[in-house]
């Protein structure tokens, strides 16, 4: 989990954001090398970066979140149809 107190300072050590360190940390490769070419396009998207970076932080891991309880879900799925595979395999045989 990512938290917001590292990505605020991030914001705040990459030069109020102009320079978008706290992008790359939350996975935004590409948005992080627009901030750096374009100091933060222009001073004007760090300074709603410091009013949206909050809700980004929370945004990413839920969806984080989100891919841990998908994937284990798959498999228990992928479990338990393995189960019941090798018991109707298991009931066939018995039959013959």
């Amino acid at each position: 989990m990512k938290s917001k107190g590292t990505a605020y300072l991030l914001w705040l050590v990459s030069i109020f954001g102009w320079l978008g360190f706290h992008h790359f940390y939350l996975g935004k490769i590409g948005k992080g090398i627009i901030w750096i070419l374009t100091v933060g396009v222009f001073g004007f998207g760090s300074l709603v970066d410091l009013f949206t970076l909050g809700g980004a932080v929370d945004n990413y891991n839920t969806n984080q979140e989100l891919k841990t309880i998908r994937t284990a879900s798959m498999a228990a799925a992928t479990t338990a149809s393995a189960a019941a595979a090798a018991a109707a395999s298991v009931a066939t045989s018995k039959k013959d």
